[in-house]
């Protein structure tokens, strides 16, 4: 954003950019400031600064495999005294990330070919009572013994996971046991239907939809 500003201020002026952004000139003004006389950053902000180039060297003299844990040991050894979160913390700003060993596990296959079912709630994920609009989702967590699968369903009024299921593989069949978990959990009894809204993941089942208007009872 204040690049954006950077680049048009000297066309349509700083203010009237403001009015359309979300930011305020002052914010701008003060980070323009700070930009042309580091001496007004805070100390953390002039720590990142001189941190930043040392993470960035350490990366590519290894070749850009090197993951937060490996890069902070080695920043250790040379003599710097940082935590392990400023390096991970560090590295997302600079967008730097380690080569992860084995096969990526992918949780999300989306087939463009099937038909997908109309958009009933146009992205806007709120509900003004429980038990009418629900998202589903699934991921993997790292165990010991393997990665596994967690399905899981929210109602999206109360924030809260009405249905999940755990498997060692990712099909279909747990993911709509997690749905089927929630409707017995909670038994929804709104007149004009539930709406389950899921995304386009042809492995996760939902009849390669993306989303459904569930009969409900009452």
């Amino acid at each position: 954003m204040i690049a954006f500003i950077d680049e048009y201020r000297g066309e349509y002026g700083v203010e009237p950019i403001c009015r359309v952004l979300p930011i305020a000139p002052s914010t701008y003004h003060d980070q323009d400031a700070k930009r042309r006389d580091p001496s007004r950053l805070s100390v953390r902000a002039r720590r990142d600064q001189a941190l930043k180039p040392e993470i960035v060297r350490v990366f590519a003299e290894n070749f850009g495999v090197y993951g937060v844990r490996k890069v902070w040991r080695q920043m250790r050894r040379e003599g710097f005294d940082i935590a392990r979160c400023t390096v991970a913390r560090l590295m997302r700003d600079l967008d730097l990330q380690g080569v992860v060993r084995g096969k990526p596990v992918r949780t999300t296959v989306s087939d463009k070919t099937a038909p997908c079912a109309l958009d009933r709630v146009n992205r806007q994920f709120h509900a003004p009572a429980p038990n009418m609009l629900w998202v589903s989702d699934f991921t993997y967590v790292a165990t010991w013994a393997g990665f596994v699968y967690v399905a899981f369903v929210i109602d999206v009024y109360a924030r809260y996971i009405v249905g999940w299921r755990v498997s060692r593989a990712a099909h279909a069949g747990f993911v709509l046991d997690a749905l089927e978990q929630a409707i017995h959990e909670r038994q929804p009894v709104h007149r004009g239907g539930l709406i389950h809204h899921s995304d386009r993941g042809s492995q996760g089942g939902f009849n390669r939809s993306s989303q459904h208007q569930l009969p409900t009872a009452g």
